[in-house]
């Protein structure tokens, strides 16, 4: 039998039959797109098709492809095309290449209305759906942590420790160094202008208040998700990636309670020690710049800045470092754990992770500036 591929239209009634011989694999690509095409044509009014691959010699994914295509470029409407004489060696092959669906070719240089409200759509149904995961995860971070409160020895406190110096310890590095760096900025800058009118010594209250309050734990909380909640989905997504997760499952572990939890009690733990120390070399960096630059003593600036702020201020911007630290860690892990098999979707979601991160901590941050303004903090 000659091996080139042929595809010749025979007669059958008032049905459109094609008879395939000849091989059909890759190696004669140019030749199958060409025939294939041309055979595409053909349709428009018979009662049947029938495309009879009977005296293919030699059939691979490519081959099988272009029948599948043909098959159904000739369906229309309630008429069908049927592929006849398919042998058991290449059924399987043509089966698997039927169950590849088609996918719509996306006009992008056209803009509708319709195409714009179906986009809306769908990112809001996306956000529902982002919401639903963390709901999700926070519930089963909350059953796990019970779990570990009635059994307490199923507690992993040497994976909690460890999360603790990566998390922690090796971060007040550079937690340290941007938040003085950032005191010195606001404190330079309030003496700037504050000295048109004479008032550089009210850039103590002003640092005192914004460090502690606001941009002391804001701050650190934006460089914590851009740090560890990377590192978390990073570490998660790659577990997902090797299987590691579902080994676990299939040991009888609880992923929650082995990955999750220790991951998010260090980071509940690490971010208001982390928020003290911002606010810290913060106050530090902007009395240095006052001194230095404004002329402001030291003795001055710590009894003006004893003076202009209270407990209440302290308060506020620790009691925000754990809710905050627990937005980050289920984000972090929503998207580590939702990390497909490839490194384009580990990429993806940890820049997700990055972004969802930083956004709900900002709207944290309003909700709690709403909360502690309504009862007069």
């Amino acid at each position: 039998m000659n091996s080139d591929p042929k595809l010749e239209r025979i007669a059958k009634g008032n049905a459109l039959a094609l008879c395939a011989t000849g091989t059909w694999t890759a190696s004669f690509a140019p030749v199958l797109e060409r025939m294939v095409a041309d055979a595409e044509k053909l349709a428009g009014g018979q009662q049947s098709i029938f495309i009879d691959v009977s005296e293919v010699a030699k059939l691979d994914t490519f081959g099988a492809w272009l029948i599948e295509r043909l098959r159904r470029s000739l369906t229309q409407g309630a008429v069908e095309a049927q592929i006849a004489g398919l042998s058991a060696n290449y059924s399987s092959l043509v089966d698997e290449v039927r169950r590849v669906r088609a996918t719509a070719v996306v006009d992008g240089g056209t803009v509708t209305i319709t195409g714009m409200l179906e986009q809306i759509g769908r990112a809001v149904a996306g956000v529902g759906g982002t919401v639903a995961g963390l709901v999700d995860m926070l519930g089963a971070v909350l059953a796990a942590g019970f779990r570990v409160l009635i059994h307490p020895r199923s507690f992993r406190l040497t994976s909690t420790v460890h999360h603790m110096e990566q998390v922690c310890w090796r971060a007040v590095p550079i937690i340290v160094l941007i938040t003085f760096l950032i005191g010195c900025i606001i404190a330079q800058q309030g003496i700037f202008h504050f000295r048109r009118f004479g008032a550089d010594i009210f850039v103590v209250d002003m640092l005192g208040v914004l460090v502690l309050r606001e941009i002391g734990v804001l701050l650190v909380a934006i460089m914590v998700a851009g740090r560890s909640g990377s590192a978390y989905t990073a570490e998660l997504g790659s577990m997902k990636m090797r299987e590691e997760i579902d080994a676990l499952r299939t040991m009888g572990f609880d992923p929650i309670e082995v990955l999750v939890l220790p991951r998010m009690m260090a980071l509940v733990l690490a971010l208001p020690i982390l928020a003290f120390l911002g606010a810290m070399a913060a106050l530090y960096g902007g009395g240095l710049v006052a001194w230095l630059y404004g002329g402001v003593e030291p003795e001055a600036f710590l009894l003006r800045l004893r003076d202009a702020i209270s407990i209440d201020h302290f308060i506020v911007g620790i009691v925000k470092a754990p809710v905050m630290a627990a937005v980050i860690g289920i984000v972090a892990c929503v998207e580590g754990l939702a990390v497909q098999g490839s490194a384009e979707s580990l990429g993806q979601h940890t820049t997700a992770s990055v972004v969802k991160g930083i956004f709900f901590v900002i709207v944290m941050d309003g909700v709690f500036a709403i909360f502690f303004a309504s009862i007069g903090m």
